[in-house]
């Protein structure tokens, strides 16, 4: 507590309900920056958690909390004294600065908050859109009913720009506009009764665009009602994947992108801590949304009318865009892809975005298992009449035992709290085989693991590549 005679900065009074009924100006100025007004209840986050412990226990406190108003962080320590009058179920308090510092918050990484910006787009998105560079359509992905209009339109007019299939209210200009103008741009859709916004993810480097865009398409509300259909008409229960996964996907998708808007404080100022807690909330709603696509595709997998679409593909055209997916998630632990090189090529017959399913499965696994500073092998093969491809870690490794099971289904191996369900290999496999494949593993304890998956190969013989680094022989110490 401050002695007698203590000469207080600022002073500020709440009432019962945890209204700033009166302040002073740096607390008034902090709670106009934290998105409160005099007359409203406490906008400063720990502030307001010292002041409500006071009042609960009527007890006088001397405390230190800190705030964000935007361009700096404050240090203040107060004196909370709770009114001698009112009870534990409401009492006002008074507050006293004793000492209030300040420091510039560091500057923004623009090119992190421009990557977050690109994930809170991808997870608000009901319809996603791949464009060449010139804003022409490649492809459409939509689940949203009342867009399949829109994507059968888009779908039978490919290599058209995306704007002759939406309506630009206001803009009269020819089409499509630089990219940039168009970015965030609100837009209508035939069939559809809600407002959209577009936004447009540039590729490629140093031009960005010169590869092309992703075209995410956001409504400003969810659909309404239910998609499920009269199930007792059509002699069926309802499908998680076809009548379930939809709706939870669109709420999941939300909490993710407002969870992610307030930890990069998008949004404005707010105290590490509670940015810490948004991180948490949008990790976890992650976790359930991986484990929501994981049941649909085991419902798909399972079914017996399951079947893929075998295409002539390119592995290594699909191991690269597996390693380009993944890089960030690689690089943030320090973990280095090793494509295949250019120049290499294997063609294969399989369809091209189960391969890739499978791919981002076993990639992803090995930057989840793998040790810091390690890498990771995306190597092409051939041998006979099959197309192999493999990935290669430098993790633990598996037992005999382990390798045995790693397949089945629900199997985590004893591992707990890594967000995995344990059916991503179980339904890798079961499409591998549907596309007349398989998926194996090899490992040696300490030396990291092998995941191949093996497909029939294109009568093409492989090129060989051009230099690059082997992946390590596994080796046999006993």
């Amino acid at each position: 507590m401050a002695s007698v005679g203590t000469r207080y900065l600022a002073s500020a009074t709440v009432d019962a309900e945890g209204k700033l009924v009166s302040a002073d100006e740096v607390l008034a100025r902090l709670q106009h920056a934290c998105g409160g007004a005099i007359g409203t209840r406490l906008a400063i986050p720990e502030l307001l958690a010292l002041v409500e412990k006071a009042q609960r226990f009527g007890l006088r406190l001397a405390r230190q909390f800190e705030a964000v108003d935007g361009e700096n962080r404050i240090t203040a320590w107060v004196e909370i004294t709770p009114d001698a009058e009112g009870s534990d179920e409401g009492r006002g308090c008074s507050i006293d600065v004793v000492s209030w510092n300040t420091e510039p918050l560091p500057p923004e990484n623009e090119i992190e908050t421009a990557r977050r910006r690109v994930e809170i787009n991808r997870h608000l998105a009901d319809c996603t859109a791949r464009l060449d560079s010139n804003q022409r359509l490649l492809s459409v992905d939509t689940e949203a009913s009342d867009l399949g209009e829109f994507a059968a339109t888009a779908l039978a007019n490919v290599g058209k720009p995306w704007t002759d299939f939406v309506r630009l209210p206001g803009n009269t200009h020819q089409q499509p506009l630089h990219w940039r103008l168009l970015d965030g741009a609100k837009c209508e859709i035939d069939g559809s009764s809600r407002q959209w916004t577009a936004h447009l993810e540039p590729l490629g480097q140093p031009q960005p665009g010169s590869a092309g865009f992703v075209l995410y398409l956001t409504a400003e509300s969810p659909l309404s009602g239910s998609p499920v259909e009269d199930q007792d008409e059509q002699g069926e229960g309802p499908s998680f994947g076809r009548d379930l996964t939809p709706v939870l996907r669109q709420p999941i998708n939300r909490i993710i992108a407002n969870a992610e808007t307030i930890r990069t404080k998008l949004a404005g100022p707010l105290a590490d801590e509670y940015s810490s807690y948004a991180a948490d909330i949008a990790t976890a709603a992650q976790h359930l949304l991986a484990l929501i696509d994981d049941l649909s595709d085991l419902e798909v997998v399972e079914s017996d009318d399951f079947a893929t679409a075998p295409d002539r593909i390119e592995l290594a055209d699909v191991a690269r865009r597996a390693c380009g997916i993944l890089g960030v998630r690689a690089r943030e632990k320090g973990i280095t892809l090793v494509a295949p090189p250019e120049g290499e090529s294997q063609l294969a017959i399989a369809e091209f975005r189960r391969v890739l399913q499978i791919l981002l499965n076993l990639v992803g696994n090995a930057i989840r298992y793998s040790p810091e500073d390690s890498q990771v092998w995306i190597r092409l093969d051939r041998i006979g009449n099959r197309a192999l491809i493999t990935v290669a870690d430098q993790g633990h490794g598996l037992e005999p035992e382990q390798q045995e099971r790693v397949f089945e289904k629900f199997e985590r191996l004893g591992r707990s709290g890594d967000g995995g369900s344990g059916l991503g290999l179980y339904i890798s496999r079961r499409i591998a085989r549907a596309m007349d494949g398989d998926l194996t593993v090899e490992s040696a304890k300490g030396q990291g693991a092998r995941f191949t998956l093996s497909v029939p190969a294109a009568d093409d013989l492989r090129k060989e590549p051009r230099g690059g680094p082997k992946m390590p022989e596994f080796r046999d110490d006993d």
